[in-house]
């Protein structure tokens, strides 16, 4: 290996890592494409495999409106709120910081949509599982307030609402249930 020179070796080594980040990229590039027609059928033809699970998601669309309905609800009480909505993977899909919101009130929008979701349950009922077990707070990305409501199609949810900033979280889930209602409409 003396025998080859530094810099034969450096210019060997970026030929090698080039050619490497060139298939990669291709590689990256094929994946993001559509799937053939072929392979799309394949996935709809085996929908009935017992090892898939279909699920219903809220668009972002649907989302909006749910977040707008919420933030007139809190504004026509005269409250300045953020709200959250986020998917059944606790994924954020819309956050609207009404005028003159607290800064705090982002964050904890988005976490009590995703406690909401989470459990399926409003927050201000999971409070009351606290009583019982007090370490369910420590789950990450929770916030056991009042202020979150479950969206649900056929009782399984679908997404999350939460409300932040309002002088109680009775309020803020009132709110939240106005987003959840606007769904229906």
């Amino acid at each position: 290996m003396s025998s080859i020179s530094v810099r034969t070796r450096v210019l060997t080594g970026a030929a090698v890592a080039a050619a490497l980040g060139v298939g990669t990229v291709g590689a990256v590039t094929a994946n993001a494409d559509a799937p053939a027609a072929e392979t799309r059928a394949a996935v709809k033809a085996d929908t009935s495999n017992r090892h898939l699970q279909q699920t219903t998601h809220l668009t972002v669309d649907a989302a909006s409106r749910a977040a707008q309905a919420t933030l007139d609800a809190a504004e026509r009480a005269g409250q300045r709120v953020t709200v959250a909505v986020v998917d059944r993977n606790g994924n954020t899909l819309v956050t609207l910081r009404g005028n003159g919101a607290g800064p705090q009130s982002y964050e904890s929008a988005e976490k009590k949509a995703f406690t909401a979701v989470s459990w399926n349950a409003p927050t201000s009922e999971l409070v009351k599982r606290l009583e019982s077990t007090p370490n369910l707070k420590d789950i990450p990305g929770t916030l056991f307030l009042g202020g979150g409501a479950p969206v649900q199609v056929k009782g399984a949810p679908i997404a999350g609402i939460g409300v932040a900033g309002a002088p109680s979280g009775a309020q803020d889930e009132e709110f939240a249930r106005a987003g959840v209602a606007a769904l229906t409409r």
